[in-house]
């Protein structure tokens, strides 16, 4: 949300799409374009955007690492020494992002209002190049609607949470145990995931707006919340 900026965006990677007309792939010499004509891949972000263009064309389950790694002109070991599987190419270097908003949480005013400084963190960790937008969009419909990548998300948000909940401890003097702390790391993911389904139903939308409202209105609650009120 990650994803995921520069802004650098870990999911599509913003050098994504670079390819070089030369590669040894996994040592045995080979050099060249690949056998589908394609220049052979170099790098983790040309990789990813590779996957996501057979994901996209053939389905991410129908899609295997052989299928990729052929497609790549590489081998099957090769691939493994840029992602530990599939699921990790859909990811990127999600971790890698995670030091990111770690950094904006521990940058925020201790003066601002916690809530408003959660807000600027989140939106600003989720900016992105117009051009890496539509890339970002293809990995969170992967991420948000692929059944078997649901369940590796779990895994993954489950960090996210808990920089968001070790910042609201801090604001709040209380221990990362404690409920209010748990019950903010856990609304604020929650309030995220909701502006990027909505954002994935319109390509018109603006996903920092959406973010911004969503936590926004997780800051003042919903008491008074009509059908128009949002």
């Amino acid at each position: 949300m990650v994803a995921e900026t520069g802004r650098r965006e870990s999911v599509a990677g913003g050098a994504a799409g670079v390819r070089s007309a030369e590669y040894r792939a996994g040592g045995d010499g080979r050099e060249g374009a690949s056998r589908t004509g394609r220049p052979r891949v170099t790098s983790r972000a040309a990789l990813e955007r590779l996957g996501f263009e057979l994901f996209a064309r053939q389905g991410f389950d129908a899609t295997t690492v052989d299928d990729i790694a052929a497609a790549a002109g590489i081998g099957r070991r090769t691939f493994f020494r840029y992602f530990a599987s599939k699921n990790d190419l859909v990811w990127g270097d999600f971790e890698d992002q995670l030091l990111r908003l770690e950094h904006l949480l521990a940058a925020t005013d201790p003066a601002a209002p916690m809530m408003d400084a959660l807000r600027g963190a989140v939106v600003e960790f989720n900016r992105f190049d117009p051009a890496v937008v539509p890339w970002h969009r293809q990995r969170m419909t992967l991420i948000l609607r692929v059944p078997t990548l649901q369940a590796d998300s779990t895994v993954r948000y489950t960090t996210w949470r808990a920089l968001v909940t070790e910042f609201a401890a801090r604001r709040m003097g209380l221990s990362v145990s404690d409920l209010m702390p748990r019950l903010l790391g856990h609304a604020a993911l929650a309030a995220c995931i909701a502006a990027y389904e909505h954002w994935l139903t319109d390509e018109e939308a603006s996903l920092g707006a959406l973010l911004d409202q969503a936590v926004r209105q997780l800051a003042v609650g919903f008491d008074g919340v009509t059908m128009r009120g949002l």
